[in-house]
């Protein structure tokens, strides 16, 4: 089977009976549920009747309940669909729980399968010899340009995070061929960035971007690193791609330790102890 069964079910939508769509999403919403349920309770949680539950399954390509679920449970531990389940007034916590952790997984394994290695060597290849390296971010991405620069400047690198449009503008007009810039932003259209960036281009530095496909900062950048999430940002503040920024930004650090060799391993020690003074002594 080619594509999983959640993809499956995704294409289908428009091709399932009415009733079997509410199957489909009961399925698509709370898919670890479902391999745990009785064909009685997967129909008296989708409203529907017992029959139209196996319909469903055959409609699917699969003989029954039991085909459909095993198929479905390979879906989930390949990781490689992409399936977001929308948080509900009604859900108790447990299922709120499950949903949240579910999401953000699920936006992790899509990420990690569907990144570009050759993106990331490239991206890693100049943060490694960069003479100064700089973190643009706006709002929430501001946050993380802040946690990445609290990364990279313990590697004996000049690295600054910068979320203010102004300062981001005038900083930009001081990197040259031998600096990297940074961009962060999951709608890869904020204007004043883009700016920025542009600013940085016209000097000849090197951009990587961390951003979704598609977008003006995706085109700008030298070194595009795409991280796709379903998640409406129009009401919530941003959370599936905040993960996944944060752990390119970890693959990004990892990566340039490496790089740098063993001798990294000193300066962070070096780092390390300057804190050890500042804790609280459990013998004290």
């Amino acid at each position: 089977m080619n594509a999983s069964m959640l993809d499956r079910i995704k294409s289908q939508l428009e091709s399932l009976s009415a009733a079997e769509r509410k199957v489909s999403q009961l399925v698509l919403g709370q898919p670890n549920q479902v391999i745990q349920a009785t064909v009685a309770d997967i129909a008296k949680r989708a409203g529907v009747s017992q029959p139209t539950v196996i319909r469903f399954c055959r409609s699917l390509g699969c003989t029954g309940l039991p085909d459909f679920k095993l198929k479905l449970a390979g879906s989930l531990v390949t990781g490689v669909p992409y399936v977001h389940s929308s948080v509900r007034p009604g859900d108790s916590t447990s299922e709120l729980s499950a949903k949240v952790f579910d999401n953000a997984v699920s936006a992790l394994l899509k990420c990690r399968n569907d990144v570009s290695p050759a993106m990331l060597d490239a991206a890693i290849a100049l943060l490694a010899k960069a003479r100064r390296i700089e973190f643009y971010g706006l709002g929430n991405s501001g946050i993380i340009a802040a946690d990445a620069q609290h990364k990279f400047f313990r590697f004996d690198i000049p690295a600054v995070s910068y979320a203010d449009p102004h300062v981001q503008a005038m900083a930009a007009s001081l990197l040259g061929p031998r600096d990297v810039l940074v961009a962060i932003s999951t709608s890869g259209r904020s204007s004043e960035l883009l700016d920025a960036v542009e600013i940085a281009r016209a000097n000849r530095c090197p951009v990587v971007a961390i951003t979704t496909s598609g977008t003006p900062l995706a085109r700008l950048a030298t070194v595009p690193l795409l991280a796709d999430t379903q998640e409406d940002t129009e009401i919530y503040s941003p959370m599936l791609s905040r993960i996944v920024h944060l752990v390119l930004i970890d693959v990004l650090a990892v990566g340039v330790a490496l790089k740098h060799g063993p001798g990294l391993s000193t300066m962070l020690e070096k780092t390390k102890r300057s804190l050890k003074r500042r804790r609280y002594r459990a013998d004290a």
